[in-house]
């Protein structure tokens, strides 16, 4: 039986079948993260996006936890890898080994031979083992030996890091960073979350009894439906505009690729299909402008000394494009309000 390529997924499902679907996991993954929901639906927009997701956050947060519930909330296979500085390439992706009996070589599979693989502390990694990972998160498949072997759909590789912690750790090359569709952080929770975390967490580990309420046939069918998601003239636009303001903003010495701008496309089609709607809105790419591409910029000398961050410049360019009609402000927009309640970028009202 030959195994299925990437590219190849299931029919579409109807509108009511394809929500069902999606808040049965959303709901599933929040019986073990309290409080986060905008957090889990992001995670599973990237996965209905074909993408991958970095967890970025101080320890504790549950990073971990959030990719684990992700990963059991669908019945398909799963493999986590704990990255350590010992770590080899071929740990990642296989190794031929010798067969006496056959005498011949026989390929191993490696971890990355999983619908969603878990990597916790990627960059606790060497840069040739984090490069384990470039082949199989771009184009679905690992070369061994000259052989190609492809991966199966879904596929979704799922990281998590931690940026105070720096001892003994290897940054993030930009080509890791870009093949990562959003970067996402926890956050603490709130005092009520919290305290639910207490009432639930406290003799057991919800997670240890979390079941699956799908399957990968399920998920495949929900790709393609949101691969159909209706993308207009004008939206297709609209992020080209914001993909290049990061390329010309003074702030900024590298902006976002051309795959940057494919994958805000693909995650605001999802996250679209989640909300409802078989049509991507401006708002979309507005929300989800700082999770896909603030992690792929890198700042000037002079930002870093300001201590501007990614996410407040891509903030402000947002605020910079306008748009037909009023927005909210985004969280990440550090710049003093104005006293008419709008920013010094936003549209006003004629």
């Amino acid at each position: 039986m030959t195994q299925q390529t990437w590219d190849e997924v299931g029919g579409l499902l109807p509108h009511d079948e394809f929500r069902a679907a999606s808040e049965a996991i959303v709901a599933n993954i929040e019986q073990v993260i309290e409080g986060k929901t905008a957090t889990v639906r992001l995670a599973l927009a990237v996965l209905l996006a074909e993408g991958h997701l970095l967890i970025e956050d101080v320890p504790g947060v549950g990073k971990t936890k959030l990719a684990k519930a992700l990963a059991r909330s669908i019945d398909c296979s799963v493999r986590r890898i704990q990255f350590t500085p010992d770590l080899l390439p071929s740990d990642v992706t296989g190794v031929s080994v010798y067969n006496q009996e056959t005498h011949d070589f026989e390929f191993r599979p490696g971890a990355v031979f999983a619908n969603l693989v878990v990597g916790d502390e990627i960059n606790r990694a060497s840069p040739k083992t984090q490069s384990a990972l470039l082949e199989c998160m771009e184009e679905r498949q690992v070369t061994v030996d000259g052989v190609t072997y492809q991966l199966q759909t879904p596929f979704m590789v799922i990281a998590t890091q931690n940026p105070i912690e720096m001892e003994g750790t290897y940054p993030l090359p930009e080509a890791q960073r870009d093949r990562f569709t959003a970067r996402i952080a926890m956050g603490y929770p709130d005092v009520g979350a919290e305290l639910a975390m207490l009432d639930g967490h406290g003799a057991t580990d919800p997670l240890n009894e979390l079941r699956p309420v799908s399957d990968a046939a399920i998920v495949r069918r929900l790709i393609a439906t949101v691969r159909q998601v209706h993308v207009a003239d004008a939206v297709k636009q609209y992020a080209i505009d914001l993909v290049t303001a990061t390329r010309e903003a003074p702030d900024l010495r590298l902006g976002a690729s051309p795959r940057a701008t494919l994958q805000l496309l693909r995650t605001a089609r999802a996250v679209a299909a989640l909300e409802g709607r078989d049509y991507v809105l401006p708002d979309d790419l507005q929300a989800l402008a700082v999770p896909v591409l603030a992690h792929r910029i890198i700042p000037t000398a002079d930002a870093q000394l300001a201590r501007r961050t990614t996410d407040a410049i891509v903030a402000e360019l947002v605020h910079r494009l306008p748009l037909p009609h009023d927005r909210k402000r985004s969280p990440y927009d550090t710049r003093p309000a104005s006293g008419n309640g709008h920013g010094p970028f936003e549209p006003r009202r004629p």
